[in-house]
């Protein structure tokens, strides 16, 4: 028997089926052995050494497979085509040899683009040897990757606290948006006017044209400045009579985009179906693992972390005959197209993605898939398909027109599609609105006619800052300079987000406080590793090592000689260093020039004080130099108009009510306002400050009426119970019988009725009895407590609903003879309650039953102290343990 090896059990299971008897084919469930997250797993001063760790669940798989192998004829790894395949590979062979578990039996390599079954039997049919190329190329990333972050972030988290991590891909790629926040900070938007006038040919033919020259020379973007510019030359046109000067009409070519990359699929996706990188390769790795399509399981795309451009020959055959088939011969270009990788640094061997078997089109197989599959093989397939169809015909048109008496030039262009060719299939995604096809179909003119002249409109425009990066044109910019591979981007833009460096808005990525503070320390005191070259570079290097051009130790120890010298350095800074020098390069962004020439680090709390960054556990903030003497301090920015956040401590007013001052204070988690100061122990009461509102200019009136929620809006007129309107951590809400509703203005919670809050609550009531499924029978009303018992129909079968308790009834119940008396005692089960009956049955046995478990008790408690003291100190470390080892392998 040979032994197959895999990453996942859904491969396994298919390819088993493929191969047959003879063949056993098992899952190492990914990778199966990582770098332990403590420091010393690799050690520079020997010469690199890695120390590998396998967890208790990949031990097992592992003593599995080696178990299989014992006596077996061959083993086969057959784990995906990329450099993580080729190490999944080389880790499981590793762990075997040690075990001794390989004497005698001959090891076999094969890689497949596509899980189908011609795609396997032929990759059996052409096995090979472990590419040492390539795993000396993960064991460089790995090794960079790993001393990357267990150097540099213990540097983060003395000198600024608050910080989580770095990592060698990661922080260029913060540095990329808080770089382009940057350039949005220091913009400033300019006045610029354009000029378009209407025309009519000699037979009423219109059409529009912009002015372009004057007085003899170009108009450039900002020469028309100002309003009154623009009404002078409107005047001069208007003024003037006009002919055409000339006429050029030239046919044009649009040829169709390449097959996807991981890259470009993962943009296209972002911007197409509004799919997150990680989001997108998920259901990419469902799609290549395949569906059950006639009772067999078959890939529907190839292999989706790659680099390349180009698809065999035969999918490029298939391609034509179904171009041919479904829009026609015409469509079908007379030699087939053949695409070559222009990405920085590309290097993946395999294929472009594309659909396993181009016959299989989408409306064939969307039965199987649920929607976001549908619409990501979709997407897969018309890019494929339009690959290779016909470029687009256009005809371009240019009409220079001039005055006859005074120098001004106009200009109208068009383009006419004169054939579709593959947009008829497929149009890119574009990130930028303005880089459509300009005009559009022009007037037949000819050099002299005369034009009827028509409206003339001047119009106002300002530039607009360069936009943020969204997770497509990200992706698209760090693949342009060579930054990280186009497999990991997923996960990295994602370690952004979950370490709170960056926050999305609309889509798109806005440096968070804690990533600027990151990005410039790095900048500052590591510059060379976070500059884009360096990284770019390093990368190159890397895939020559993959090339075998270069030694992977040596590579290892080029770095490693500079970067230990910058730590060392960063190491011996004071952290009043750091604060001063963070000071002075976020000085614009921590504190804004307030525009009345004021100084804008002078403290407002204190009048002599001056704001500087400082540092707390929870991260920085700004303060007041004259601490303690002055205890102002505020979040890093400022509001949304450039006024203080927040502050440290200041009155509103008293409440009139209870005589008690009114204060806004700051927490750890923003802004809030309290009703005086704890008395006899109790904490006073106090309210968030919901987002959007600003705590520099709370009022009194607001304050207290933040203070006074929950407010009782009404009594709802079927129940005679109370509705409640408040604020809670997800947001403004509404609460009746324990049942909440969402709003969504925090302002509404001073402004609702009943008569909204009735209708919120009952599409409330309507979402979620469409998410409990459709009741299948009614049983009565429970004899406790009147609420009814229902059977109803589940996703996992028919279940027992009583109240907020959900049992599932056993397999083969017959639903029609099911009694309320036996639901009844399930829903109890289910919800540890037991029936009253049977409690008062029992009721004189408990004291029975109390005394006698009181003695054995009182004789354990005293040996159980020690040790019970000592658990939830342990139990309390390990978490935090293990969260910081975390952070540092990311």
């Amino acid at each position: 028997m040979d032994v197959v090896i895999v990453e996942s059990p859904a491969k396994a299971k298919t390819i088993n089926k493929y191969l047959g008897k003879g063949f056993k084919v098992l899952a190492s469930y990914g990778h199966v052995r990582d770098l332990p997250s403590k420091d010393g797993s690799v050690l520079p001063d020997d010469d690199f050494r890695m120390a590998w760790d396998v967890d208790p669940k990949s031990q097992k798989r592992l003593n599995d497979i080696a178990a299989a192998v014992k006596g077996a004829d061959k083993l086969i790894l057959a784990t995906d085509p990329d450099r993580e395949g080729e190490a999944i590979s080389w880790h499981v062979l590793e762990v075997l040899n040690k075990k001794k578990a390989l004497q005698g039996i001959d090891v076999q390599r094969v890689v497949f683009n596509a899980i189908t079954k011609n795609s396997v039997l032929e990759a059996m049919k052409h096995p090979r040897a472990l590419d040492k190329e390539l795993i000396d190329a993960y064991l460089a990333r790995r090794a960079l990757d790993y001393l990357v972050g267990f150097t540099l972030s213990p540097v983060l988290w003395r000198k600024l606290p608050g910080a989580r991590s770095a990592g060698r891909v990661q922080s260029v790629a913060l540095r990329l948006i808080c770089d382009r926040e940057l350039e949005i900070d220091a913009f400033r938007s300019q006045e610029y006017w354009t000029i378009e006038t209407d025309f009519k040919t000699a037979s009423g033919a219109p059409f529009t044209a912009r002015i372009v020259n004057l007085d003899g020379r170009k108009l450039e973007k900002f020469d028309i400045p100002n309003k009154a510019t623009a009404d002078e030359i409107v005047a001069r046109v208007k003024a003037s009579r006009f002919s055409v000067k000339s006429v050029e009409s030239k046919p044009a070519r649009r040829n169709p985009y390449p097959p996807f990359t991981t890259s470009t699929l993962q943009q296209e996706a972002s911007r197409k179906l509004g799919f997150s990188a990680s989001r997108t390769m998920q259901i990419a790795q469902r799609l290549y693992e395949g569906v059950e399509i006639d009772g067999e399981t078959t890939g529907l795309i190839t292999y989706m972390r790659t680099d390349g451009v180009q698809i065999a020959d035969e999918a490029i055959a298939a391609a034509r005959t179904v171009i041919n088939n479904e829009f026609g011969e015409a469509y079908v270009p007379s030699a087939p197209r053949v695409y070559k990788t222009k990405a920085k640094n590309a290097q993946e061997a395999h294929e472009a993605i594309r659909p396993t078997d181009l016959a299989r089109l989408p409306k064939h197989v969307s039965a199987v898939l649920d929607d976001d599959q549908r619409r990501l093989y979709e997407l897969v397939w018309n890019r494929t398909v339009a690959s290779q169809m016909e470029s687009v015909q256009l005809e371009r048109t240019t009409i220079e027109i001039e005055a006859d008496e005074q120098q001004i030039g106009l200009r109208a262009t068009g383009s006419v599609i004169t054939f579709d060719g593959f947009l008829r299939l497929y149009q890119e995604g574009r990130d930028d609105p303005e880089d459509g096809e300009e005009g559009g179909r022009l007037p037949k003119v000819s050099r002299g006619d005369k034009l009827g002249l028509g409206d003339v409109r001047a119009d106002q425009h300002f530039t607009e800052p360069p936009p943020r990066f969204t997770e497509a044109t990200l992706v698209k910019r760090m693949e342009e300079l060579g930054i990280g591979r186009p497999s990991t981007y997923a996960s990295t833009l994602q370690t952004l987000r979950d370490r709170g460096y960056v926050q999305m808005d609309k889509g798109r990525f806005v440096p968070d406080d804690k990533g600027r503070l990151v990005t410039a320390f790095l900048e500052n005191f590591f510059t060379r590793y976070v500059e884009y070259d360096f990284t770019a570079d390093l990368e190159e290097k890397l895939d020559k090592v993959s090339a075998g051009e270069l030694d992977w130790k040596q590579v290892l120890r080029d770095f490693w000689k500079d970067f230990t010298g910058a730590v060392g350095e960063a190491m011996e800074l004071r952290i009043t260093e750091v604060l001063d020098r963070l000071n002075e390069v976020l000085g614009p962004h921590v504190f804004p020039d307030k525009g009345d020439g004021s100084d804008p680090r002078k403290c407002p709390n204190c009048a002599d004080g001056k704001l500087s960054l400082k540092v707390g556990k929870f991260g920085a903030f700004v303060g007041c130099s004259n601490y303690p003497d002055c205890r102002y301090t505020r979040q890093l920015t400022a509001g949304a108009e450039g006024e203080e956040a927040a502050s440290g401590e200041r009155t509103l007013g008293v409440d009139p009510e209870t005589g008690k001052p009114v204060l806004i204070k700051s927490g750890r988690f923003g802004p809030y306002v309290q009703l005086g100061e704890a008395e006899d122990g109790e904490k006073p009461k106090r309210a968030g400050i919901p987002r959007g509102t600003s705590a520099a200019t709370l009022t009194l009136e607001r304050a207290l009426e933040l203070l006074s929620l929950p407010r009782e809006v009404g009594i709802h007129p079927e129940t005679r119970q109370p509705i409640t309107a408040g604020l809670g951590r997800f947001g403004p809400f509404i609460l009746h019988e324990g049942v909440y509703a969402n709003l969504k203005d925090p302002e509404e919670v001073f402004t609702i009725g009943v008569n909204r809050a009735v209708d919120l609550l009952a599409e409330k009531a309507l979402k979620a009895k469409a998410r409990a499924g459709k009741m299948l029978r009614d049983l009565g009303a429970h004899p406790e407590d009147g609420k009814p018992v229902q059977i109803m129909e589940g996703k996992y079968g028919p279940y027992v609903k009583h109240g907020s308790t959900n049992a599932t009834l056993p397999k083969d119940t017959d639903i029609e003879s099911y009694t309320l008396d036996e639901a009844v005692a399930l829903a109890a089960e289910k919800s540890g309650k037991a029936p009253k009956k049977k409690a008062a049955a029992t009721k004189a046995e408990k004291p029975a039953k109390k005394a006698a478990s009181k003695k054995p008790t009182a004789k354990k408690k005293p040996a159980a102290k020690k040790p019970a003291a000592k658990k939830p100190a342990a139990k309390k470390a390990a978490p935090k343990a293990k969260a910081r080892a975390t952070e540092l392998a990311d």
